[in-house]
């Protein structure tokens, strides 16, 4: 078996409490979009000093910011995802999601919310990892505030929620704001950091200036692409592609509200995402049917006229 070990180096500050954190929360949730542990090492290393570390599966595709943004390394170089493909992964992270925050038993905030830690399986399924600074809440009622505060900045700086920045407390808003930030990345093909993001421009309004009405020119030039070979081949008609899209970049609007109360939660999200990819699905296989029939009609004519003819 090939297995990827996570080591925690303990000379940073928060490491210890880190994997503390991610053992507790591994040993009590279970999921086909959780990243699978095999086993956890605490132990004393040949120097005599303290070794902790997680041995997960080995994930073959690596992690998802690779595939949006290869640099000349990894099996991504060459490879890019498709639309299609882009709807799987996104509806396997919100299923994680949900699962983490309505059906785990204690509620589960996983605070860090990002590409690279979601990982591809060999069949390109999405599963979520590294939950070093995930919280539990402290009433399974509750879902608004969790137990433990922020201190400071708790994520990623491009995927942390406006409110985190203002002391707030966790929440699954929260990560119902970093699923929008990972939505938008994967339909724009750019990171929220990325450089043109300055002097109040960001992702969300980047994309919201130009929704609905001119929204392709913001949608990663790979999937326009995408849509262009299959337009050409009559295999999909830009109404199916654009409707994918604008479905897809509303969910990520909605769930990048400034107010947290103004975000769906990650049930209904969940909910839509299945919706859509089932919808988009739908639309393709008619257009691709709609194609295979006109082909069959103009064949059959065809011949119709020879034996005529002859």
């Amino acid at each position: 078996m090939e297995v990827a070990v996570k080591v925690f180096n303990l000379e940073m500050q928060g490491a210890e409490r880190s994997f503390m954190s991610e053992c507790e929360v591994l040993r009590s949730i279970q999921h086909r979009n959780l990243l699978p542990i095999i086993t956890a090492c605490s132990s004393i290393n040949n120097n005599g000093d303290d070794f902790k570390a997680l041995v997960y599966e080995y994930m073959p595709n690596g992690n998802l910011d690779t595939w949006l943004h290869p640099n000349g390394e990894g099996k991504a170089l060459n490879k890019r995802l498709g639309l299609t493909q882009r709807i799987s992964i996104a509806v396997n992270i919100a299923d994680a999601l949900d699962y983490l925050h309505h059906d785990c038993g204690r509620p589960t905030v996983h605070c860090d919310l990002k590409p690279s830690n979601i990982l591809l399986d060999v069949y390109m399924t999405a599963l979520l990892g590294d939950f070093g600074i995930a919280r539990f809440y402290a009433d399974s009622s509750s879902t608004s505030t969790c137990s433990i505060s922020i201190i400071g900045l708790k994520g990623t700086i491009g995927y942390i929620p406006p409110e985190y920045a203002g002391g707030g407390h966790a929440s699954t808003s929260g990560d119902v704001y970093s699923f929008g930030i990972v939505l938008l990345e994967m339909l724009t093909g750019k990171r929220p950091t990325h450089p043109m993001f300055k002097d109040g421009l960001d992702i969300v309004n980047f994309v919201e200036s130009s929704f609905p009405e001119q929204m392709l020119q913001v949608i990663d030039p790979h999937l326009i692409d995408e849509y262009n070979d299959f337009s050409q081949q009559k295999m999909v008609t830009e109404n199916v592609f654009t409707q994918c899209v604008a479905s897809l970049l509303q969910v990520a609007l909605s769930c990048t509200h400034a107010l947290p109360t103004e975000r769906m939660n990650m049930r209904q999200i969940a909910t839509k995402m299945h919706a859509i990819k089932t919808s988009c699905l739908v639309r393709k296989s008619k257009s691709l049917f709609e194609r295979a029939s006109t082909l069959k009609f103009f064949e059959v004519r065809f011949f119709s006229s020879k034996s005529l003819w002859y």
